[in-house]
């Protein structure tokens, strides 16, 4: 999974805030080695970092799904299998040309008939976000779960990777140095939000990349999940 857009440069921390100011919180990403402490007030603001590492996440409506039997219905005495994932984290890591990260997660489920082994399979989705709405890359993937006799509970792991071109999630050098210089009390522009300003929150969102799974529903899943 890639996505290659932007030029390479370092990162380091942003000020986003005099202390006097209204707080503004930048939709960054984890933390680069060698910033001030996240939150941190300082002289200059507060300082939020941001790394090139993507976020993990489980969209809403997409973290379960319902299975009915018979088809058709969509009653509570006809739910067949509730899975749920869960316990969804990552471990990024870097080399010259890409930003790699690799997701695990738990799948769980319950079965309503616990009389025979059975095995059940589900698709799941992996999609590398842009900027919070653009989808970049996606692929599909499945999880089996297996059911022992007599059982009503059956759990796996999965584990699904993307990567992201490194030029793609750093940020031009004048915007960096516009968004890390230091903002003090009674400078003109002191009480002004650089991510106000559209090129640098249009620069920011674009190198600012989300890694999101989720089963892969049917329309008739995603309205149950947003209907229940």
């Amino acid at each position: 999974m890639t996505a290659s857009r932007s030029t390479p440069s370092s990162e380091g921390c942003i000020a986003l805030r005099p202390v006097k100011s209204v707080f503004f919180v930048l939709a960054a990403v984890a933390i680069l080695a060698g910033c001030k402490k996240p939150g941190s007030i300082e002289a200059g603001g507060i300082y939020v970092t941001r790394s090139t590492c993507p976020q993990v996440g489980i969209p809403a409506g997409t973290g379960d799904v319902t299975l009915f039997s018979p088809p058709g219905r969509t009653d509570a005495a006809a739910i067949d299998v509730v899975a749920t994932i869960t316990n969804l984290r990552a471990q990024c890591s870097e080399d010259a040309a890409y930003v790699n990260s690799a997701a695990t997660f738990d799948v769980v489920a319950t079965r309503r008939d616990a009389a025979q082994a059975r095995q059940l399979t589900l698709p799941y989705y992996n999609v590398i976000a842009q900027g919070g709405s653009d989808i970049v890359a996606k692929k599909i993937g499945y999880v089996a779960l297996n059911f022992p006799a007599g059982s009503l509970r059956a759990q796996t792991s999965a584990q699904t990777t993307g990567r992201v071109a490194r030029g793609a999630v750093v940020l031009p050098e004048d915007l960096r140095r516009e968004l890390t210089r230091t903002r003090r009390a009674g400078d003109p522009d002191a009480a002004i939000d650089p991510l106000s300003d559209p090129k640098i929150r249009d620069a920011v969102a674009k190198a600012t990349f989300e890694q999101l799974i989720g089963f892969q529903l049917t329309q008739e899943q995603l309205r149950y999940n947003a209907t229940r």
